[in-house]
């Protein structure tokens, strides 16, 4: 069962959807803004995709200025929690099966984890 970290306002996120659709998937839509990840899940998370959370921070939204996240000093921990306590900063979408994840940027990664 495919898991989709999605954001219906944004574009990407919309069309990492359509192309699971398209290929017969039916994702589990998590609409991670209003039900947000708690640090456990982000951290299963971040190993799955195979990533450190800066990887995935959104580096363009104000919160990231605003809380000085490209302090390179900030801890893997601090950068979680920020994420949990601001989840627009969460990059998106992200798609997840079984235990491999990926970022939909481009949407078309989404596809590497159904085949």
């Amino acid at each position: 069962m495919v898991t989709l970290y999605h954001n219906p306002r944004c574009s990407k996120s919309r069309e990492a959807l359509n192309l699971l659709r398209e290929q017969g998937q039916e994702p589990e839509v998590v609409l991670y803004l209003e039900t947000p990840p708690n640090a456990k899940t982000l951290k299963a998370l971040l190993s799955k995709l195979g990533i450190g959370a800066r990887d995935l921070l959104r580096k363009g939204e104000d919160a990231y200025k605003e809380l000085n996240l490209a302090d390179e000093k900030l801890s893997e921990a601090a950068l979680i929690k920020a994420m949990v306590e601001n989840p627009k900063l969460i990059e998106r979408p992200i798609a997840i099966n079984g235990n491999k994840a990926v970022i939909g940027r481009p949407p078309e990664n989404v596809l590497q984890i159904i085949t």
